[in-house]
């Protein structure tokens, strides 16, 4: 996606959000505040909304999605925790910004996304070929390339299909955001004989992915 920011500009509000939006709320991983200093967020939100990139706030992005606020991402890298050269699962890549960061950590990232216009900007956005884009159904996955190392899925969710928790490899961790109720919490698993159970790590508001809605009257 275009941008209208220059690139001093850029680096003054990549700087920002890092100063006053993720050291000032847990996300000081050496590696995880680089790869975000990094990565134009701009370059992966509509041209229009480049001024707005650096913002705490999710940024629509059509379809009823939207890309997160630095500190959801940031807290989610954190928790993933991230080592170069693990094989990652990327639910809901939409433009590829989150997709860029874990390339950035060094993994090699198979990154999910189900609206072709959103995945023609990730593909713009982000040449890099540790990344490989896979377009379908978020809640399948790519179980033609399990298991990984890490799954994380980049939004909210109501429940967890058995199928996409199948795809992550013994004693790797997935971490995504959970919707219950109201309230929307950040979670996080490790994969124990066959099992993965998710705990909560922190409230935040995250967007809503597609396709995991839990039936009616499901309840966690």
């Amino acid at each position: 996606m275009a941008t209208k920011l220059n690139e001093v500009t850029a680096a003054d509000m990549r700087a920002a959000m890092i100063d006053s939006q993720l050291r000032t709320n847990d996300v000081i991983d050496p590696a995880v505040v680089a790869a975000m200093g990094s990565v134009a967020r701009e370059a992966h939100v509509p041209a229009a909304l480049a001024s707005v990139a650096y913002m705490d706030r999710a940024i629509a992005l059509g379809h009823g999605r939207a890309l997160n606020a630095p500190l959801v991402t940031g807290r989610l890298l954190v928790a993933a925790d991230i080592r170069p050269g693990q094989r990652v699962l990327l639910i809901g890549a939409a433009t590829g910004y989150t997709a860029a960061l874990l390339a950035a950590l060094g993994a090699s990232v198979v990154a999910v996304e189900e609206q072709a216009d959103l995945l023609a900007a990730a593909r713009a956005a982000t040449d890099n070929p540790a990344i490989r884009w896979v377009e379908g159904p978020l809640a399948a996955g790519a179980p033609g390339e399990a298991p990984f190392d890490r799954i994380l899925i980049d939004g909210a969710i109501e429940q967890l299909p058995d199928a996409l928790a199948a795809q992550l490899a013994e004693g790797g961790k997935l971490v995504a955001a959970r919707r219950e109720g109201s309230v929307t919490r950040l979670v996080q698993g490790v994969k124990t004989a066959g099992t993965l159970a998710l705990r909560a790590f922190a409230d935040m508001d995250v967007a809503a992915l597609p396709g995991f809605e839990a039936p009616t009257g499901f309840r966690f």
